[in-house]
């Protein structure tokens, strides 16, 4: 039996590339996580099978068959899944990418997290398109065909979509590497803020340190210790766009060395202030 394939969802676009896409699939007893993060780029999960919710800072919504959800850059998300075969489409892209002529008609609709559902034959349509715009990015990601495809499939979406709420990469495979990395993964899950230094973590995975960097940097397509970082700021944008905790308190309760420290960093990956996230979501 084939090997199913599992996808971990990276923190922002390969280098060069305007948008990325990818086929996600799962067997019904395939282990599926995800936590509550937010990543630079807008993303669309065009579902073809699928049981669950999806979660962000406006509140909870149902999943079904061939529908899709839209998580703009910087909107908190997470997705629970029932155990059943699951598959996907995901299509991430860099926000100047609706800079082009063709799509600025669709910025406004899509400054918000939406879940849409379409008639069956528009879903035909989306789902013909989304197979033909993989094999073009398998191909050649940054061909005039491939941009074609992701203009037509945006303008598809907002036109038919119904809203039920207001180098080349491929998927990884499972493998026994990845599955070393679980010990610290499952903390990673549980943790708000966590401060294992990477001696620490791959004593947990019973790695050396080297190893454990190696294995980590491959499917997380980022270094540890930015990880954890990035985690840590995840989890804070959760907390600014769902409670009324202030600054000062996420900062130590995620355990950074000061609110200074942390402000520090939420604007440096982000380009940001926690401050102005939070009074983004309220606008």
């Amino acid at each position: 039996m084939k090997q199913p394939t599992i996808y971990c969802e990276p923190f922002s676009i390969k280098d060069g590339y305007d948008f990325e896409i990818h086929h996600v699939s799962y067997l019904q007893h395939d282990s599926y996580s995800c936590f509550m993060h937010f990543h630079q780029v807008h993303e669309f999960i065009f579902f073809e099978h699928i049981d669950g919710s999806y979660f962000y800072h406006q509140g909870e919504s149902t999943l079904s068959d061939f529908e899709a959800v839209f998580t703009p850059a910087m909107e908190t998300h997470d997705f629970v899944l029932n155990p059943r075969p699951k598959s996907w489409y995901i299509v991430q892209f860099m926000p100047e990418r609706l800079n082009d002529p063709a799509l600025l008609e669709f910025i406004e609709r899509l400054k918000t997290g939406l879940h849409l559902t379409f008639s069956p034959d528009i879903q035909q349509k989306i789902h013909t398109l989304l197979a033909w715009m993989l094999s073009e990015f398998n191909d050649n990601p940054k061909s005039k065909t491939c941009k074609q495809l992701f203009n037509h499939l945006i303008t598809m979406v907002c036109e038919y979509g119904k809203s039920g709420l207001s180098k080349q990469q491929k998927p990884l495979s499972v493998s026994s590497s990845f599955k070393k990395l679980t010990p610290v993964i499952n903390k990673l899950k549980t943790a708000e803020g966590i401060n294992l230094s990477l001696e620490q973590a791959a004593e947990l995975c019973h790695l050396s340190p080297s190893y454990f960097s190696r294995v980590f940097k491959k499917h997380f397509r980022v270094a540890y210790s930015d990880y954890l970082i990035q985690h840590k700021l995840y989890n804070a944008a959760r907390l600014l766009g769902q409670s009324t905790v202030s600054v000062t308190d996420i900062a130590y309760d995620l355990g950074f060395s000061s609110p200074s420290y942390f402000i520090k960093q939420f604007k440096y990956h982000f380009k940001i202030t926690p401050h102005q996230y939070r009074q983004q979501l309220l606008d």
